[in-house]
């Protein structure tokens, strides 16, 4: 446990992913002195994933930060807890009351090398091993692609399908780092979603997954926010 005045990221990762997508960052952030944690998603219906990331903020004491990528912004926004202090979206989604996290993912055109998602026959969708190559990532090492296509985690379609309530970003502060490069939310759809939300907008070259590809650039962002809560 963490001492009462000591910030917390909670550290929420996407669709296809698992908390190690988190790894470049967490580090990092750890030896600035900001405890992190990555909440387990299961990636099952958005009540589960919700359930599962209030259990991780549980663990917490004192102020929380939630850090969401991709479908995890629609999980962050999903929790109301008086010790949130802030929300940051990495290139995620972030439907508004009523909205489902489908509607927002496809508002705008898909990029030529988004990859054809289909529901399997137990409700999940996969991501195709080239998805990883030219749309996840596409940025990031070899290495990288081969490990998270290896580990992927596919997600349920009830995720996606089910309108959210009053979100978390209506109450709280949030930062929304918007991936120019992103080749699987459309970037018209980053900065609708951000200007609505009337977040502090980071515009950046980066893929969809800069955890991967620019951890930096997503360490600067989060720490750029522990400054103003703490302030």
């Amino acid at each position: 446990m963490t001492g009462s005045g000591t910030i917390t990221l909670v550290a929420v990762h996407g669709a296809w992913a698992d908390g190690s997508s988190w790894k470049d960052v967490i580090l990092p952030l750890e030896r600035q002195g900001l405890r992190v944690i990555a909440a387990p998603i299961p990636l099952t219906s958005l009540d589960d994933d919700t359930a599962a990331l209030k259990r991780a903020i549980g663990r917490t004491q004192g102020p929380v930060i939630l850090g969401g990528h991709a479908y995890a912004g629609a999980v962050i926004g999903s929790v109301n807890d008086e010790r949130v202090k802030a929300l940051v979206y990495i290139a995620a989604l972030a439907p508004d009351e009523g909205e489902t996290v489908a509607q927002v993912f496809y508002r705008d055109d898909k990029h030529p090398q988004s990859p054809q998602l289909t529901p399997d026959a137990d409700g999940f969708i996969w991501m195709p091993d080239e998805g990883f190559r030219n749309a996840f990532s596409q940025h990031a090492t070899a290495e990288q692609i081969a490990l998270s296509t290896a580990v992927q985690r596919p997600i349920s379609v009830k995720c996606i399908q089910k309108p959210v309530a009053k979100p978390a970003w209506r109450s709280r502060p949030s930062w929304f780092l918007i991936a120019e490069e992103d080749r699987m939310i459309n970037p018209k759809t980053q900065h609708f979603m951000a200007e609505r939300m009337g977040a502090s907008i980071r515009s950046l070259a980066v893929d969809h997954t800069p955890l991967l590809s620019a951890p930096q650039k997503v360490v600067d962002i989060i720490l750029e926010v522990r400054q103003a809560v703490t302030s």
